[in-house]
C-alpha cells in the first residue's frame, strides 16, 4: 500500500473543484477514505489550506471542511530536524523543503503528490501529479 504526502495545490484543487484537477485530486482522497492509500499532509499544509479557504468561508465552515478531511488522511511530525534539515536543503522554497524532510522523516512515505513538480526536483521521493499517479495505478 502507497503512503503518499498530498501537497497543498491537491487538496485546494480538491476543496475548490477546479478543473481539470479536481477529478484526480478526488480519486485520491477516495482511495485514502477505501484504505487503498495511506494520505499524509504536514501541519505547514494543514495550515497554508486554512489561510487559503478562508478566504472564501467562514471560520467554523473551513474548520470543519478541514477536520473532515482529516478523519482520511494523517499529519506528519515537523520537528527540529526536519526544519534544519530544510534550511540546509538545496531546495529553492524553503516551504516545499519542510513538506519534503517532514515526508523523509516519516519514513513510511514514498511518494509526493503534488501539480508543482518541478518545486520538488531536489527530494530523493517520487514526486508526481495526482493525474499521473491515479493513472499508473
Amino acid at each position: 500500500m502507497d503512503s503518499v504526502l498530498i501537497d497543498t495545490d491537491v487538496i485546494l484543487d480538491f476543496f475548490f473543484e477546479r478543473e481539470p484537477f479536481a477529478e484526480y485530486a478526488t480519486e485520491v482522497f477516495r482511495r485514502c477514505e477505501e484504505k487503498l492509500i495511506v494520505g499524509y499532509t504536514t501541519p505547514v499544509i494543514v495550515s497554508n489550506v486554512y489561510y487559503l479557504l478562508k478566504k472564501t468561508a467562514n471560520h467554523q465552515l473551513v474548520v470543519e471542511k478541514i477536520k473532515q478531511l482529516l478523519t482520511i488522511i494523517e499529519v506528519t511530525e515537523m520537528n527540529k530536524d526536519v526544519v534544519v534539515e530544510a534550511l540546509n536543503s538545496e531546495f529553492k522554497d524553503f516551504e516545499d523543503a519542510l513538506q519534503n524532510f517532514s515526508a523523509v522523516q516519516n519514513r513510511m512515505i514514498s511518494i509526493i503528490l503534488t501539480r508543482n513538480i518541478k518545486d520538488f526536483k531536489k527530494s530523493n521521493l517520487a514526486v508526481m501529479t495526482p493525474e499521473t499517479y491515479v493513472k499508473g495505478s
